[in-house]
C-alpha cells in the first residue's frame, strides 16, 4: 500500500522553541486518520508543512510523492483543506463562493452546485453567506475542500457546529472517498464522535509523536484490557462468588443485580468468550473496548498501565 503522507524526522522550531521535534510518521492512501493532540502538540504546524506554507527546520515530509515546499502550486490542486475557522464574504451567496472559488481552484464547471447539493445545502444557495448558521458555513467550507476532487483531504475540526443528521452525513463522505482511494486526515478533540470512523491515528504531544498506529495497534500498545459485559439468567446469585473464586475479576455493575463485568487483557479476551459460552447462567455477552478517549489520555500523560502512581 502507498502512502499519501510520509513524515522523517521532521523538526521545525522558531528560535529556541520547537514546535516539532523529531517526528516520523505515515499516512497510507486511501484511510480515514486521526490527527491527535492537545493545543500546542504541534498539529497546526505538521498541516502548515504539508500544505507547503511553512518549510520543515529539519527533516522531510512528502505528500503524494511531492515536497510541498517545493512543489505547493501543484499540490494545492490535488489536496483539500479546510481550516478550523473559515471565513467567507458575507455579502456573497453560497453559490458565488463556490463559483469563485471553482474557478480559482481550475475545478470543473459546475462541481461546485453540485457539492453544495451533496453537503446539504442546495436549498440555501441563493442566500448571503452572512445569513448562514456555524454549521452551514461549515458546510460551506467542506464543498470548497471537495472542490477539483482532491486526492488528499486535511480538516481541521469538520464537524464544529455541525447538527448530528450532518454530522453523520459528513463521515459518510469521507468514507465514500476513503473507499474510492482518496485519503482523509482530520483533527478532532470530539474523540468519541471520531473514534467509529478512524482507521488509523496519529497522536502528538509537545512536538514529538507518541503514538501512531491502528486502533487495535494502539490498544495492543497500552495494554489496556478489554471488558466483557455479561448479562445473566435470572436466579444465578451464585455466579458472582463462584467466578471470583475461580480467578476471574467479576464484578457487579452498580445498579444492577444481573449484570456482571470482567476485565480481561486482549490476549486472553478468546478464551473467557469460550468458557462464557459454556456456562448455563449467561444469557448475552458484550465486548467494550478501551475507547479513543481513554488511548489518548494514558498515551498523552505516557501513563501506561502498571506503571503506578
Amino acid at each position: 500500500m502507498q502512502n499519501t503522507i510520509e513524515i522523517t524526522d521532521i523538526c521545525k522550531h522558531y528560535g529556541p522553541t520547537f514546535a516539532l521535534n523529531g517526528v516520523s510518521a505515515m499516512v497510507p492512501q486511501g484511510k480515514v486518520v486521526g490527527l491527535l493532540g492537545h493545543n500546542g502538540a504541534g498539529k497546526s504546524t505538521l498541516i502548515k508543512l504539508a500544505l507547503g506554507l511553512i518549510a520543515p527546520t529539519a527533516g522531510r515530509i512528502s505528500i503524494l510523492g511531492q515536497e510541498p515546499s517545493a512543489a505547493a502550486h501543484e499540490l494545492r490542486k490535488r489536496v483539500g483543506y479546510l481550516p478550523e475557522n473559515i471565513a467567507f464574504y458575507g455579502n456573497l451567496t453560497g453559490i458565488e463562493v463556490i463559483r469563485y472559488l471553482e474557478t480559482l481552484k481550475k475545478a470543473p464547471k459546475g462541481e461546485g452546485t453540485r457539492l453544495l447539493e451533496r453537503v446539504g445545502l442546495g436549498a440555501a444557495v441563493s442566500r448571503r453567506v452572512g445569513t448562514y448558521s456555524k454549521g452551514m458555513r461549515q458546510r460551506l467550507g467542506l464543498a470548497q475542500a471537495l472542490l477539483g476532487s482532491p486526492e488528499l483531504l486535511l480538516l481541521d475540526e469538520p464537524t464544529t457546529g455541525l447538527d448530528p443528521i450532518a454530522t453523520r452525513d459528513f463521515y459518510t463522505i469521507m468514507h465514500e472517498l476513503s473507499s474510492t482511494g482518496k485519503t482523509v486526515v482530520i483533527c478532532s478533540h470530539l474523540l468519541s464522535e471520531l473514534e467509529p470512523h478512524l482507521d488509523r491515528a496519529i497522536i502528538l504531544g509537545e512536538g514529538k509523536l507518541l503514538a501512531q498506529g491502528s486502533m487495535r495497534e494502539l490498544r495492543e500498545m497500552v495494554g489496556l484490557p478489554a471488558t466483557v459485559v455479561v448479562r445473566l439468567a435470572k436466579g444465578s446469585d451464585g455466579f458472582l462468588h463462584e467466578h471470583w473464586m475461580s480467578g476471574l475479576p467479576v464484578r457487579l455493575r452498580p445498579g444492577a443485580t444481573d449484570v456482571v463485568e470482567v476485565d480481561i487483557p486482549l490476549d486472553r479476551k478468546m478464551d473467557l468468550l469460550r468458557r462464557l459460552i459454556e456456562m448455563q447462567d449467561v444469557e448475552d455477552i458484550d465486548i467494550k473496548q478501551p475507547t479513543l478517549a481513554r488511548l489518548y489520555e494514558l498515551v498523552g500523560t505516557s501513563k501506561m498501565p502498571g506503571e503506578g502512581s
